[in-house]
């Protein structure tokens, strides 16, 4: 697999944590300090308890905005286009059942790292 490029070596939301608030699901999204992997939580919504690490590739699309993409264990699918510098999320996953969900809305830094075990 490829790298993407990138115009930095290290992205700004590396070795920082997030909260990401949509419409019926959040979750804790905390980032390597190189930005090559991401630790998450699903906090609230149908999927709940699900938590895991995954490699990540990120590029970016715009001033302060980035695709951030991942793959989970269970293989569900990931992509955010994160607006880092305007606080606002979207998100597109396909889930381990296959279904399909298009979200948005704010991306906050959260002040502690995610904690999994």
């Amino acid at each position: 697999m490829n790298k993407p490029s990138t115009t930095t070596a290290r992205p700004p939301f590396a070795g920082r944590s997030f909260r990401v608030d949509y419409d019926g699901l959040s979750a804790h999204n905390s980032y390597a300090e190189d930005g090559a992997s991401i630790r998450y939580a699903i906090v609230a919504g149908p999927f709940a308890g699900a938590s895991g690490q995954a490699p990540c590739q990120w590029q970016q699309v715009g001033a302060g905005v980035y695709a951030i993409s991942w793959q989970e264990a269970d293989g569900a699918t990931v992509v955010h286009i994160d607006d880092f510098a305007n606080g606002h999320s979207m998100a597109f996953f396909t889930a381990a059942d296959l279904s399909f969900h298009r979200m948005q809305g704010p991306l906050t830094a959260i002040a502690t790292a995610l904690e999994t075990s």
